[in-house]
């Protein structure tokens, strides 16, 4: 009875060393499954923070220009004012407009080489007292002896067959008539630095706003305005 007994003692002591060597590779099998979802866990969170990292050193960060590159580019956008302004500058003159009054000194020409000048002192457009209509001008003129010496008597400006050139067309006018101009003025009737004032009368058509006039022995003057 003894013996039987015993043998279910040593029974039952090796089923309880069988369950409890059964129950500790459960949980030591338990625990290395948990580590590995732990270390997995850990290299994944790992990996993230990684690749946030790098996207976040990879973005194109915002630069701030430095107050001399704004300066430099305020310089550049007002350039493109300054060429216009040297283009606007460089812009030829244009003819004298209708109307315009002559000024003094303005225009005037040598006559017979330098032994006098010719000044142009008004060139208006007028009405003709015969036939009331405004296609005549009147061209007066002042004529100064600068010589003091070599003046011969035939050294006479004909005033009176001064014409005029349209410089648009090149159609050339004549003087109304010789009663409507002073005549001829000699230098030798003048004494030096002396001057004698004259005029003509033209026939110059309405609408013909400037002239090139011609008066005898001397030069040409260029694109007269005619005033009204």
């Amino acid at each position: 009875m003894s013996t039987f007994l015993s043998s279910v003692a040593v029974l039952l002591s090796t089923l309880a060393l069988l369950c409890s060597g059964y129950t500790a590779y459960q949980v030591f099998t338990l625990q290395q499954t948990l580590n590995v979802a732990n270390a997995g866990n850990s290299s994944a969170t790992t990996s993230t923070q990684k690749t946030s990292s790098v996207e976040t050193s990879n973005a194109p960060s915002k630069i701030t220009p430095s107050p001399l590159e704004t300066s430099s580019s305020g310089d550049k956008t007002a350039q493109p004012t300054t060429d216009i302004e040297t283009v606007s500058s460089s812009t030829p003159q244009s003819k004298p407009g209708s109307g315009a009054a002559i000024k003094p000194g303005e225009f005037v020409q040598p006559a017979f080489g330098k032994k006098a000048e010719v000044e142009l002192l008004s060139v208006k457009r007028i009405k003709d007292p015969e036939t009331a209509n405004r296609d005549v001008v009147n061209v007066q003129m002042r004529i100064r002896r600068l010589a003091s010496d070599g003046v011969v008597g035939g050294d006479i400006i004909s005033v009176g067959s001064t014409t005029a050139r349209n410089p648009d067309t090149s159609e050339t006018y004549k003087a109304v008539n010789l009663q409507r101009s002073t005549g001829s003025v000699g230098l030798s009737s003048l004494r030096p630095n002396a001057s004698a004032d004259a005029y003509v009368w033209l026939r110059i058509p309405e609408g013909v706003n400037s002239l090139d006039v011609f008066v005898p022995d001397t030069a040409a003057f260029n694109n007269v305005p005619i005033s009204k």
